[in-house]
């Protein structure tokens, strides 16, 4: 018995239900936003590009058995979307729920597509974020 895939209406609710499943470690959840398609791709923090729909989903299977799980808090989003694409990038600060130490925030870019059945994940592109930038309060020179 085949389950029935979600219509997601608008490449937002795709963010959402992407990240509500990574931090639940549901990979039915997961693999629902994604794009039943051999071109998808999926990089993870210093990891190595994965394409296609079974190895995407083998990468996540692997991620969520290994137990932990994650906390992420998004900031700094952009979007740029025509009527059958969207790229959006924004700042994960992710945090292993449990332990306290805060993980080196990530720049993510995703990719996302409109078809038949409504907006998909196509690529998810996570990368670590540089060092802050110095404090911008000039230096007083007295």
């Amino acid at each position: 018995m085949k389950t029935t895939r979600p219509i997601f209406t608008s490449p937002q609710d795709v963010e959402t239900a992407f990240y509500e499943a990574l931090e639940r470690a549901d990979l039915d959840a997961m693999m629902a936003v994604w794009a039943e398609d051999e071109e998808v791709v999926c990089v993870h923090p210093g990891g190595p590009r994965i394409t296609g729909y079974a190895a995407v989903r083998e990468v996540w299977r692997r991620m969520f058995e290994a137990g932990s799980r994650l906390r992420i808090r998004l900031s700094e989003p952009t979007m740029v979307q025509n009527p059958f694409t969207a790229i959006q990038t924004v700042r994960e600060q992710i945090s292993v729920v449990g332990d306290e130490e805060l993980r080196a925030p990530v720049i993510a870019t995703n990719v996302y597509v409109r078809g038949a059945l409504g907006w998909r994940l196509v690529l998810h592109h996570a990368s670590p974020a540089p060092p802050a930038p110095a404090s911008e309060n000039p230096k007083t020179l007295h």
